[in-house]
Formats: structure tokens, C-alpha cells, sequence
């Protein structure tokens, strides 16, 4: 049904409303006198008090099931400190510059609302050894991954910072890239390290320290956190041995990466591999666990023979805990750093779901996906 309505704004021109599939609609018309503008004042009374009798139960229901949609919970607030560089954006420049200034080049990724994001500036940053290191050994530039600023990249290329975060393949916010003085990625930092961790990668990085071992072989040097001393175990994990090219090939592959003075793994296995939601999702996955400095034969998803150290190794992996996952054979994207359970269900049905092939993005999938749970009228907590 349409219902049009038509109300006289002057002697040529009047304003219309009209109800078409239940919307109200504002358009323009002509009106040829003003005589005729006055009868059609008296009708649009009248029609617009008919056209209300259908405008106001849409309306309402409207608004009903706007109220129905949850509560979106976590969001992070948090500015960008005033010593991080005004740049241009030119990063061979801006490589040049730190480097005749003695220094690397920092390149930060995020974006508003980022928990993680936070936690870096709130937490790390607000520590002043931090700051006075960062500060001494890097040129510090941010970047917003759905920002749309010029940047200049290494190749010379000029392209949109959404652009350059998509073609670096920055998949988590915070994402830190410490960069030497050719321009060459020494560190990757992807997703939010706490403050123990984070001043190691840059240190790491800022005494370069990467032609003498790699991160993890420095890390593993400084003294570990207080923690269980134990590898911890769940019921879901895989028993040995482990010919991860023989698994189900129906079901995508987890590898849990940890090792045994390791608080970070603590409390992933204390409170996220402990909600509901994660074990629905683990399910869905074959799941072995290794440590990450044993010497655990393991066979590849491609079939090789090597150990789980070795392994480690090849695969450069930097932090632990981390979660690698596989589908078909292939790594798909893994979980590196601190990660509550919202963002870890997150990543594992984003794999699991096969998401990845159609959407390319991870973070337009993470808020796809908290859209519609809060649509089903759960609420969103993206830091619980």
C-alpha cells in the first residue's frame, strides 16, 4: 500500500509524505495555485493522521527490535601519545630520519575501540622505563587499519593505510612492526604482549640482537614470569604420536605451542579454554598440544618428520602460548599474544566456519560476528 500526503510550503512548492511499505517518505512536488495549495492543506490533515495509523505501529516495532539487540561490552578507550612522531607517512623518509637520529622505526596498527589497543597504551605505556626506552631507540608512527591517510610503503608504492594494513596481512590489533634501517621487518609483533614480554621484543629489536639469536632464543634467556612449572593438559588434546598428516581430514587442526614456566599459558588454560563457548569450538577441531622446547617427534600436516623444538623453530614462533591453525593441510592464522575469550572463540570459528574464504578480514568478520550474537540478544564482552 501507498499513502501520499502533501503539505503546502509556499504557492509553488509543496512538501510530501507518503507511506510506502510501511516507511514514511519525504519528497517534493509542484503545485500549480495557491488555491488549490489550501484544499490540499485541509486533506493533508487528514491524511496524515491515516498515514500515523500505519507510520506508528512500524515505528514501534522499530524501536522494539532495536531494544532487542544486547549490550556490546569492552570497548577500549585510550589515546595516542603526543611523543609518537607527526609523520607523513613516507616510511622509506621516515626510516631514513630514525636511522640518521640513531634510532629503528616503530609502526603501530590499530584501531578505535580495540581493547588491546588499551592495554598497550594504558598498561605498557604508562610505565615510564617503557616509555624512556621506546622513546631513545625508535621513531614511533600510528596507523589506523580502516584509516584512509596516504602512505608512501617501502616499494614506493602510495596507497591508503586501510590498503597498507591489508596488504601487510594485519590480521590483530595492536599490530607492532619494528623495522630496521633498510626497511626490513626485524620483529612482528601481532596482538597485544604484556608488559614483561613487550620491553623484551624491544630490546630485541632496539640492540639488535636479531644477527646474534633469534626472539625467541633472546626470550628465552630473561628470567620467566612466576608460574606452575607444569605443561598443563586438557581432556581434548590429542595423545601421541603425532602424524598430523593423518588426522581427520574433515576437521580443521589446532597446535597448541607452550612450555612449562609460562603464566601466559596459566591463564588461558584457567579461563578460556574453560568457557563453554571455546569447547563447543574446540570441538569442531583436531587439537595436539607441544612444548615448545621439547624434543617430541612430530610428523607435519605436509608430511615431513621432525620434533616439536624444530618445529617451533621453522615456524619462528615467537610467544607463548600460540595457537596455530591448519585447514586442508595449510596454515590458515594464528593466535600470538595475550587473547581473552571473546576474540579466541572469535579466531577459532572464523577457521572452523571456513569464514576465511569469503572474508578476508578478520576484524570485519569479529564484528560481523558480534553484531549477531548481540542480535540473538546475548550480550558482546570483548575484555571479559
Amino acid at each position: 500500500m501507498t499513502l501520499r500526503c502533501y503539505h503546502l510550503r509556499s504557492n509553488s512548492c509543496f512538501m510530501g509524505y507518503a507511506l510506502e511499505n510501511r516507511r514514511v517518505v519525504l519528497f517534493r512536488t509542484m503545485c500549480k495555485s495557491t488555491s488549490r495549495g489550501v484544499s490540499m492543506k485541509k486533506i493533508f490533515v487528514t491524511c496524515m493522521a491515516v498515514l500515523g495509523l500505519y507510520a506508528i505501529p512500524s515505528l514501534m516495532g522499530t524501536t522494539a527490535l532495536a531494544a532487542e539487540k544486547a549490550e556490546f561490552r569492552g570497548a577500549g578507550v585510550y589515546s595516542i601519545p603526543d611523543w609518537f612522531k607527526q609523520a607523513f607517512l613516507d616510511m622509506p623518509e621516515d626510516v631514513a630520519e630514525a636511522s640518521r637520529n640513531g634510532k629503528r622505526l616503530l609502526l603501530y596498527f590499530g584501531q578505535e575501540g580495540c581493547p588491546y589497543c588499551a592495554a598497550l597504551f594504558n598498561t605498557n605505556f604508562s610505565q615510564q622505563h617503557i616509555v624512556d626506552y621506546t622513546r631513545k631507540h625508535f621513531d614511533a608512527v600510528d596507523l589506523n587499519i580502516w584509516g584512509d591517510r596516504e602512505v608512501t610503503d617501502f616499494s614506493g608504492s602510495k596507497l591508503t593505510e586501510k590498503e597498507l594494513a591489508a596488504k601487510l596481512q594485519v590480521w590483530f590489533t595492536p599490530s607492532i612492526l619494528l623495522i630496521d634501517e633498510k626497511g626490513e621487518t626485524v620483529l612482528r609483533i601481532n596482538g597485544y604482549y604484556p608488559p614483561h614480554q613487550f620491553l623484551a621484543a624491544l630490546k630485541y629489536v632496539g640492540e639488535k640482537q636479531e644477527g646474534l639469536l633469534t626472539f625467541p632464543e633472546y626470550y628465552a634467556k630473561l628470567a620467566p614470569p612466576p608460574s606452575k612449572g607444569v605443561l598443563q593438559s586438557e581432556p581434548f588434546f590429542s595423545k601421541p604420536p603425532y602424524n598430523l598428516n593423518k588426522f581427520d581430514s574433515g576437521k580443521p587442526l589446532a597446535v597448541f605451542f607452550e612450555q612449562k614456566d609460562c603464566a601466559g599459558c596459566d591463564l588461558m588454560h584457567s579461563k578460556v579454554l574453560q568457557e563453554p563457548e571455546t569447547l563447543k569450538l574446540i570441538g569442531q577441531y583436531n587439537v595436539i598440544h607441544l612444548d615448545r622446547w621439547d624434543r617430541t617427534p612430530v610428523t607435519t600436516p605436509d608430511g615431513r618428520k621432525t620434533m616439536a623444538r624444530d618445529w617451533a623453530n621453522e615456524l619462528k614462533i615467537a610467544y607463548v602460548p600460540t595457537v596455530v591453525l591448519f585447514d586442508a593441510g595449510k596454515e590458515v592464522i594464528r593466535i600470538e599474544a595475550f587473547m581473552k575469550s571473546f576474540h579466541f572463540q572469535s579466531v577459532l570459528e572464523y577457521v572452523s566456519s571456513g569464514a576465511y574464504k569469503k572474508q578476508t578480514s578478520l576484524q570485519r568478520y569479529i564484528r560481523e560476528r558480534a553484531d549477531a550474537i548481540r542480535e540473538r540478544g546475548v550480550v558482546v564482552d570483548i575484555w571479559k
